[in-house]
């Protein structure tokens, strides 16, 4: 076993053995494929959005999870005090930036959430990390546009800096940094795309990572990675069916996630420490 599947393999077993609290305050359109994905993997769900509750349920939590795919202004409110009281108490708080850029309020939304909170870790596609720091790409409603020309390894690198955290932009591969280090994991299956919410389920399952890791790079390396062995172990089981067929294997998958399962269905790669300039 490679260093890196033994490191993330140990951390799958303290996810299973500690049983960490997520609080999500997701979007409508996920909440319930987010809970039973945490159920699958070993972790415990809440969803709690009423603003006089949400700063006691974080402080509670092992990760809080801010997600603003269906938003409203009392629910950024909201979101900006179980921030403000994880950050109190230690519990790292992870934000999924759906649709930045696609509308005004959804773009100053997440920004103000950046600017009241500290977000311990970024989770989006690239043209909603690009919108974050100011760099306009292509979106169409809470999807990405292809951007060929862009290295999404460099976007990554100067969103952490500019942001001062973990930063994952997810695709066709994945690329986590904190700015200096880099790491691109290749995994999952295209399904993916065609499951509403698997991208949001993928920010809780760090969460739950993140729980268990104070090293949030190692959490985020190791969420990535068992995500996308469970998407290519469930694509291998319904290869001849579809999204809805493929939606159940997965959660099936993400249950049955061992010590093993990362072999044969994922690598990871340093992408190298990086200098002002770019990577090296």
């Amino acid at each position: 076993m490679l260093k890196w599947e033994k490191d993330c393999s140990e951390l799958l077993t303290k996810v299973h053995s500690s049983n960490p609290l997520v609080h999500n305050m997701t979007n409508v359109v996920v909440t319930n494929f987010t809970a039973n994905g945490l159920y699958a993997l070993g972790a415990s769900p809440v969803m709690a959005y009423a603003p006089e509750e949400v700063a006691d349920m974080a402080k509670i939590a092992g990760a809080v999870v801010l997600n603003i795919g269906t938003l409203n202004r009392d629910l950024v409110d909201a979101m900006v005090i179980a921030g403000q009281s994880a950050n109190a108490h230690g519990v790292p708080v992870l934000l999924d930036p759906v649709g930045a850029g696609a509308t005004r309020f959804r773009t100053e939304s997440a920004l103000r959430i950046l600017s009241e909170v500290n977000i311990s870790m970024v989770r989006g596609n690239a043209a909603e990390v690009a919108h974050l720091i100011g760099e306009a790409r292509e979106i169409k409603g809470v999807d990405a546009g292809d951007s060929p020309s862009s290295s999404h390894v460099e976007l990554a690198v100067r969103a952490a800096r500019a942001l001062n955290t973990i930063v994952v932009i997810t695709g066709k591969e994945d690329v986590i940094t904190d700015g200096v280090e880099v790491r691109v994991i290749n995994g999952g299956d295209a399904l993916l795309t065609k499951v509403t919410g698997a991208g949001c389920l993928l920010t809780s399952v760090l969460g739950a990572f993140a729980a268990v890791q104070p090293n949030l790079l190692l959490a985020g390396t190791a969420g990535l990675a068992f995500y996308g062995a469970a998407a290519s172990r469930a694509a291998a089981r319904t290869a001849d069916q579809g999204p809805g067929s493929f939606q159940i294997a997965f959660l099936d998958e993400l249950a049955k996630l061992h010590t093993g399962s990362l072999e044969g269905h994922v690598s990871i790669r340093e992408a190298g420490t990086t200098t002002a300039g770019g990577t090296r």
